[in-house]
């Protein structure tokens, strides 16, 4: 099964009739004040109002305009805007418009920086009936080897997308009509230029590219230059006063070395995130990264010990507290970090702990990036308090 189904003549040649994309020419994306105010299909419209989705948020309606006409995309906004379905929506309308089916194969590919935010692409897509893949190592009946070729949609990471390029027989992306790269930034930083150069080289030139990032670094421009085509501009906050958004409360405390918690929050060893929670006890340090995003995410009640592998994308409904007991590596990864909390419309709260020595040129950083923060004093009984806390 495809996206639709396959539409055969009666010599029983696939029909390649494509839907006429006229309506899409007219789209007034200034006058979408909801998601059916665009020329969407019955279904994606249907798994929206289920989702209770109704009214696009400015990422999202402003993308979904130039989109549907077939624009490469190049996407800014800040983290928690509504990102994921400002691209999942063209996708969907894009390979139903062409009439796609499971005998065509791959139609849209979909690159995440993590397992996680790729995982949570693809929870998200369970609002709308499609069947799709996701090429993170998740326990499947039928492996991904032998099921990749005859997919409409693969959400991935870039590692695990080349391996199946170099490895894979029937894996081909001669047919694909759309690129989504999510989260660009990230998945430089992370040291995929090369692998993610090796992946544009191999896919066909003649597809749309929709390219989104929280953050505009020189490194994600010069993607842009080499993977879209006089794309269409979205800095939903360019002119913003504030680069995190204004319901999220932001404070830090100047505390000495042997005050801090006695945590490596960027430990290789930890797999998503340590939590505070009301419960006594959690023993999940050896399950595996996705078992453990999908418990975080169930919690009741959650404060996130940022790290960077949480820092990207990732939305935890209850999260409404963000530590960070390191200082971060730049105002960009800090952005990231506290954006796990105060998304959409929803309240936050976020404490940085720095080092006297770090407090200057840190909260220089950050005020050159917008960002509002208020220097607090805190008691020593709370710091060495928070090392009773059960983490994962």
């Amino acid at each position: 099964m495809g996206l639709i189904p396959s539409k055969t003549s009666k010599n029983g040649r696939k029909n390649t009739t494509k839907l006429k994309p006229d309506k899409y020419e007219d789209i007034n994306a200034k006058e979408a004040v909801k998601f059916s105010d665009f020329p969407l299909s019955k279904k994606t419209l249907l798994g929206l109002q289920e989702a209770q989705y109704r009214q696009p948020t400015e990422i999202q309606r402003q993308t979904i305009g130039f989109a549907l006409r077939g624009k490469d995309v190049l996407g800014a906004a800040k983290t928690g805007s509504g990102k994921t379905l400002a691209f999942l929506i063209p996708v969907l309308e894009c390979l139903y418009r062409e009439q796609w089916s499971s005998v065509d194969g791959l139609g849209a590919l979909i690159i995440s920086p993590t397992r996680e935010l790729a995982y949570q692409t693809f929870e998200v897509s369970h609002i709308f009936e499609i069947i799709l893949l996701i090429c993170v190592g998740l326990s499947f009946q039928i492996s991904e080897s032998e099921r990749i070729h005859e997919t409409n949609i693969v959400i991935c990471t870039p590692g695990r997308l080349l391996q199946h390029m170099d490895e894979t027989a029937t894996f081909h992306a001669s047919n694909l009509h759309m690129l989504v790269l999510d989260e660009a930034d990230r998945i430089l930083d992370m040291g995929f230029a090369d692998t993610l150069n090796a992946i544009v080289e191999n896919l066909p030139k003649t597809r749309q590219t929709l390219l989104f990032s929280a953050t505009q670094t020189k490194s994600v421009k010069d993607l842009a230059r080499l993977s879209l085509k006089d794309p269409e501009y979205v800095w939903v906050h360019e002119k913003a006063k504030f680069s995190t958004p204004a319901t999220l409360e932001q404070n830090y405390v100047v505390c000495e070395l042997h005050q801090k918690v006695s945590i490596n929050v960027n430990s290789q060893k930890q797999r998503i995130a340590n939590i505070l929670i009301h419960r006594p006890t959690l023993s999940s340090r050896d399950m595996k990264r996705v078992e453990v995003y999908n418990d975080f995410v169930r919690k009741q009640n959650a404060v996130l010990f940022a790290t960077d592998i949480a820092a990207r994308g990732l939305d935890f409904p209850t999260v409404n507290w963000v530590l960070q007991f390191d200082c971060p590596e730049d105002a960009d990864t800090y952005i990231h970090r506290v954006g796990r909390t105060a998304r959409y419309k929803e309240g936050g709260e976020a404490l940085l702990l720095l080092l006297p020595s770090e407090e200057k040129s840190m909260v220089q950083l950050l005020q050159d990036k917008k960002v509002p923060i208020n220097k607090i004093q805190v008691g020593a009984a709370l710091l060495c308090g928070l090392k009773e806390c059960n983490t994962y």
